[in-house]
C-alpha cells in the first residue's frame, strides 16, 4: 500500500486511525484527533461568530481597560486613536460585522460572556493550608478586567523588601509583578474554553499557583517549553492580543517569568501539566541582595546575564558543580549547546572553573564569585562539599559496612551521603576504585553496588 502526501490522520479501510506519536504509532482516539485539530488550527473556538450587533455586547469598561493595557505596552498609537467597532475590526475579533468569542472575551459584558462561554471564569483563594482558605473572589469579565482584578488580589499580599543601595532605596515584590502578569496572560489566553473550569489562583502564605484548565500541546512540555516554537490554542484571541503587545508571539512570556524571578537570586517558576491542566508555581523566597546587586553591578559593566546564564548561576549556588548533561537539563538546551554556554561563562565571563577531562569534564563557581553571592539567611548554599571530603565519608562507610558483614552501597546511597548527582557519583566511584583497589564494583544495572574487600 502506498500513502500519498497529504494531510494526516490516515485510516483503513474499517475506520480504524494510527497516528505517530514520538517513535511510537498510537490508536487515533477522540481525544487525540481533537488536540491534532487544535494543533493544526483547523478548530478555533475562539473564532466564532455570534449572532447581533456587536456593540450590543461591548462593555464600555472593558473596552477602556482594553485600550489602557494597549498604552501601556506602547501599541500603534493609530490603532488606540479608533473607534471602538473599529478598533476591534483591526484586530480581527470582528468578522463578516459579527463579533467574534474572541472579541467578547476581549471587551464583552459579564452577561454576554456568560451566556456564550458559561466555562469560562476565574476564582482567587487566599490559601491557609492545603485544604483551607481565609478568602476567595470569583469573577467572569473580559480578560483586561479579570487580569486587573486578579492582580490587584494577589498584590495585596505580595510583601516589599526594601533594600538601601547607595543613597537609593529600591523595593522589590515577593512575587516581581511583570512574572505574574505573564503567568496570569498566559492562563487566560491558553484556556480551553470548552472544559468548564476556571482559572485557578491559590495564594498560600508561602507559595502561589496559577493553573488554567488544557494541557500542552504542539509537542510542549514542562521539560522544553523554554525555547520550543510557541503553539497557540486559541490563534484569533492570541494573534489579537499580539497585536495589542500584550502577549508575544516569539515565545519571550515564560523567559520574562523566569528572568524576573532569578536576577533577585531566587527559583525559577515550577511549570507543570497535570492532565488536561498546566499550573505554574512560585515559590516565595527572599530576595537575596548580594545576588540582585552582582546582576546590576554586571549590567553596568556591559555583561547581560541571559536566563541561561542565570540557571546554571542559581543552580551552583546550591550544588558543587555541574556538568553538561545536567546543564542541558536545567537549561532546556541540547548538550552541545549547554557546553558552548558553560564555555563562555568559564572563558569570557569568567564566573566558572572547569575540573576533571573527557567525559568527565564539571564546572564549578569561582570561590571568589561563590564567597560573593553567598546571602545571610540562606545556609543551605554554604553546603559545598569538597570533592575529596566526600570520596574520604564514601570510604568510610564502605568500611564499616565490610566490617559488619553488610551489603556495599548503591549509587542512590551515595547520593544520599554526598549530595552529588548520578552522574557525579559515577565519577567520583571510578576515582575511588582506580586510587583504592580494596574498592570495587559488583553487579550492573540497578543491582550495581559498591563494597571494600577487606581481603583484597
Amino acid at each position: 500500500m502506498q500513502i500519498y502526501p497529504g494531510f494526516p490522520p490516515y485510516t483503513d479501510t474499517s475506520g480504524k486511525g494510527k497516528v505517530r506519536i514520538g517513535k511510537d504509532c498510537q490508536p487515533l482516539t477522540g481525544t487525540l484527533r481533537r488536540r491534532i485539530m487544535v494543533e493544526t488550527g483547523e478548530t478555533d473556538p475562539t473564532a466564532s461568530e455570534i449572532a447581533g450587533k456587536p456593540n450590543l455586547f461591548l462593555s464600555a469598561s472593558a473596552m477602556e481597560q482594553l485600550r489602557e493595557a494597549a498604552r501601556r505596552d506602547k501599541a500603534p498609537a493609530e490603532l488606540l486613536q479608533m473607534s471602538d467597532l473599529d478598533f476591534l475590526d483591526t484586530l480581527g475579533v470582528i468578522r463578516n460585522r459579527k463579533l467574534t468569542l474572541a472579541g467578547l472575551l476581549l471587551a464583552g459584558k459579564e452577561e454576554a460572556i456568560h451566556e456564550h462561554l458559561p466555562g469560562y471564569g476565574w476564582t482567587h483563594l487566599r490559601m491557609q493550608d492545603d485544604t483551607q482558605y481565609t478568602d476567595r473572589m470569583d469573577g467572569r469579565e473580559a480578560i483586561p478586567l479579570a487580569i486587573a482584578r486578579v492582580m490587584d488580589r494577589i498584590m495585596a499580599d505580595n510583601p516589599i523588601t526594601t533594600v538601601e543601595y547607595g543613597p537609593f532605596h529600591f523595593e522589590y515584590r515577593t512575587y516581581p509583578e511583570i512574572a505574574l502578569r505573564e503567568a496570569l496572560m498566559n492562563a487566560f489566553c491558553h484556556e480551553d474554553f470548552r472544559i468548564s473550569s476556571p482559572i485557578l489562583v491559590k495564594q498560600y502564605p508561602h507559595k502561589l499557583e496559577i493553573g488554567n484548565p488544557g494541557g500542552f500541546i504542539g509537542g510542549i512540555s514542562p521539560e522544553n517549553i523554554l525555547h520550543h516554537q510557541p503553539v497557540a490554542r486559541n490563534p484569533l484571541l492570541v494573534d489579537a492580543l499580539a497585536r495589542l503587545r500584550l502577549v508575544n508571539r516569539s515565545n519571550l512570556g515564560v523567559s520574562r517569568m523566569f528572568q524576573a524571578m532569578l536576577i533577585e537570586g531566587k527559583e525559577p517558576p515550577v511549570i507543570q501539566e497535570q492532565g488536561e491542566s498546566v499550573k505554574v508555581v512560585f515559590q516565595g523566597r527572599c530576595l537575596s541582595v548580594p545576588f540582585r546587586a552582582f546582576v546590576a553591578e554586571e549590567s553596568k559593566r556591559g555583561k547581560r546575564l541571559l536566563v541561561d546564564h542565570l540557571l546554571i548561576l542559581q543552580y551552583l549556588l546550591h550544588h558543587p558543580e555541574l556538568d553538561t548533561t545536567s546543564a542541558s537539563r536545567v537549561c532546556q538546551r541540547s548538550e552541545p549547546e549547554a557546553r558552548e554556554i558553560l564555555n563562555e561563562m568559564e572563558v569570557e565571563m569568567e564566573y566558572l572553573e572547569r575540573g576533571g577531562t573527557g567525559r568527565g569534564t564539571y564546572w564549578m563557581l569561582r570561590p571568589d564569585l561563590h564567597r560573593r553571592l553567598i546571602a545571610d539567611g540562606h545556609p543551605e548554599r554554604d553546603r559545598r562539599i569538597d570533592w575529596e571530603a566526600a570520596k574520604t565519608r564514601v570510604l568510610s562507610v564502605l568500611k564499616q559496612r565490610s566490617e559488619r558483614n553488610e551489603a556495599g552501597l548503591s549509587n542512590s546511597e551515595i547520593r544520599q551521603i554526598t549530595h552529588l548527582d548520578r552522574h557525579q557519583v559515577l565519577r567520583l566511584m571510578r576515582e575511588l576504585i582506580d586510587e583504592n583497589p580494596k574498592v570495587e564494583l559488583i553487579g550492573r544495572g540497578r543491582f550495581a553496588r559498591y563494597r571494600f574487600n577487606e581481603g583484597f
